[in-house]
């Protein structure tokens, strides 16, 4: 799907000839441009980081860290915004300190993605700047820093620093903006977990190993720590991943964590898959990363294994699944949310 906004800062990625930084984000997943030597791309998201590797972009993965680029260092940085306020936040004051004076901030969204407020915010920062209605309600903004010594930094909720956010009667969580619900334990993997047993009592023996597919900050795979089985969590965003690795180190689990999307590059098989599934990408909801976690779990489930999904109750989750596995059922709902058990067994 072809992303408005996007669409405003393309030409300038292409044309770019001064040294530029590129900060792409799960937005960009559509994008196909051809590799610019003039450009550095940094992004959160593994599989938008292997996809530009193998177009040939000089890309980087991390959770937007930035530290180690030096003040003034780049002419120009371009930046289609973030769903999550203080990731922008945070962009915004880390290309100001990283641009060379009069140096070039490009952003662009929707009126509704905030904008024009980070325009009216980092213009104070930056010392000048210009906005242009693009299209529809998508605004394309330009940034010039002339104020290089400027402390009108944005509020970033102290974007890179990890945090306990929530706790309850077993764990403290520790999580961080840039994570999917990162201040707050997700009422759906709550409902999970109140039920697992009811997941499990199908299976003829005890699970020998386990799966968080699409882990977040571990907060599933912190509760099944008492099965006391070995447990990979995966997931494409670098927040998540940092904050599940500092959850693992707290508590005494049997856990590695691995960057993937949907399992992609996991080889092994899983008696228990736990999978609370995205169904939003970017600011749009999208169906098919619905279908991608189901075939993750069909790849990843051994033969005697049990797949453990929360969903919405608007998703059609079991007749998604139809297709891939011998048996989806519906073993509880709430008001908000359904489980459902997925097996291979018929």
């Amino acid at each position: 799907m072809s992303d408005t906004a996007f669409n405003q800062l393309a030409p300038l990625i292409r044309q770019a000839s001064g040294k530029t930084l590129w900060l792409a984000d799960e937005n960009l997943l559509s994008a196909r441009l051809s590799p610019n030597p003039a450009v550095t791309v940094i992004t959160n998201r593994i599989d938008l980081y292997q996809q530009l590797q193998q177009q040939g972009w000089q890309a980087q993965f991390s959770d937007y860290d930035l530290s180690e680029i030096p003040d003034q260092s780049f002419d120009t940085v371009i930046y289609r915004v973030s769903k999550e306020k203080p990731v922008v936040h945070h962009l915004i004051n880390e290309a100001f300190r990283c641009l060379k004076p009069e140096g070039q901030m490009f952003l662009s969204g929707d009126k509704s993605e905030g904008i024009k407020s980070y325009f009216s915010k980092a213009r104070k920062l930056f010392g000048g700047g210009e906005s242009s209605k693009a299209e529809k309600d998508t605004w394309l903004v330009s940034l010039a820093k002339y104020n290089t010594g400027s402390d009108d930094f944005l509020d970033s909720k102290a974007y890179p620093q990890l945090r306990v956010c929530c706790q309850d009667e077993q764990f403290e969580y520790w999580s961080k903006p840039g994570v999917f619900g990162w201040d707050k334990v997700d009422k759906g993997s709550a409902y999970l977990i109140e039920h697992l047993d009811n997941f499990l009592m199908t299976l003829p023996e005890p699970p020998r190993n386990a799966l968080d597919l699409g882990c977040g900050y571990g907060y599933l795979s912190l509760n099944i720590s008492s099965l006391g089985i070995p447990v990979t969590a995966t997931d494409n965003n670098a927040a998540a991943l940092l904050a599940c690795e500092r959850n693992f180190e707290r508590y005494p689990l049997q856990g590695k964590v691995v960057p993937a999307s949907c399992a992609e590059g996991i080889s092994e098989k899983f008696d228990l898959i736990l999978c609370n599934p995205p169904f939003h990408a970017g600011f749009s909801v999208d169906g098919d990363l619905t279908d991608r976690f189901l075939k993750a779990a069909h790849d990843r489930l051994s033969s005697r294994g049990v797949a453990c999904f929360v969903t919405n109750l608007h998703i059609p989750l079991e007749r998604k699944a139809a297709a891939c596995f011998h048996q989806a059922e519906c073993i509880a709902a709430n008001g908000n949310f359904k489980l459902v058990r997925l097996t291979h067994k018929t």
